[in-house]
């Protein structure tokens, strides 16, 4: 399934106003696991750098982690970029009045920043990216001594619901249908990063929960946008067991999971 055009209607509908975007954030952040997962490692990252840091949003998308970064890990300078320009310049209005911010239109497998950053995000990127030991290797060149990289990923154990090696990824724009511990472990080394926390998300109660918040609503507007209008009525029936299943999932020890949460870290050389 191609997930873009799904991903395009909404952003054109909350380019509309402030209070859609910000609405629209705080369903991300609801009905996303991920978001659950992203938020509570970047707050316990943020209390082990000390004074003002320098973030990075790696393919910022909707601007969600941005906004998350803006309100809770300050202080902080934020430098959010997405490969797309017209969702870079959606963004800067909404973000205008907030100095500590920039956007750019980048590719992260060309930037060549030098001991730039504390913090580098980067949320389900890397998997479209066919090159992706430059990715790691222009991270661990853009971060600061003792620095670290967030990254979010699909795994091989069922990472796009794929479970099989031959079969497709639910989202076609993939370039690999997901990592294990030992591709990002040898990529990070061969950057200079070692693993300093991984996680498995989206265990057995995170997977459902995932594919009744995310996968069916999707399957649904790709079918016809006037599922869009339905979807409230949708969630008001099942927003509960959701909810429910996210919390086990966030508070198991996942052995195996459809998604990876993994934070590196750039040891002072």
């Amino acid at each position: 399934m191609k997930y873009d055009p799904i991903k395009n209607i909404f952003e054109k509908l909350i380019r509309k106003s402030r209070f859609l975007r910000v609405t629209f954030y705080k369903i991300l952040d609801t009905l996303f696991l991920r978001a659950w997962y992203i938020h509570k490692e970047l707050n316990r990252i943020r209390k082990n750098l000390k004074d003002t840091i320098s973030v990075y949003d790696a393919g910022c998308g909707f601007g969600q982690y941005t906004y998350f970064i803006s309100k809770k890990l300050q202080p902080c300078t934020l430098l959010s970029v997405d490969i797309k320009e017209n969702w870079i310049d959606n963004l800067k209005p909404f973000f205008k009045n907030n100095e500590n911010i920039t956007f750019k239109v980048e590719d992260i497998t060309e930037i060549n920043y030098t001991n730039k950053f504390d913090l580098i995000l980067c949320v389900d990127v890397i998997e479209h990216i066919v090159n992706d030991q430059k990715v790691f290797n222009n991270f661990s060149n853009a971060l600061k001594d003792n620095g670290y990289v967030v990254i979010s990923t699909p795994s091989i154990y069922g990472g796009s619901d794929a479970h099989e090696e031959d079969d497709e990824s639910f989202i076609e724009e993939h370039a690999r249908n997901g990592y294990s511990y030992e591709d990002i472990k040898s990529k990070a080394e061969k950057a200079g990063l070692e693993i300093e926390n991984f996680k498995f998300s989206y265990g057995k109660f995170g997977t459902i929960a995932w594919r009744l918040a995310i996968k069916y609503p999707i399957l649904l507007v790709n079918l016809s946008k006037i599922f869009i209008f339905i979807l409230p009525f949708y969630y008001l029936l099942t927003i509960i067991p959701i909810l429910s299943l996210m919390f086990l999932d966030i508070n198991t020890n996942n052995k195996v999971g459809t998604g990876i949460i993994v934070t590196l870290k750039k040891n002072q050389g």
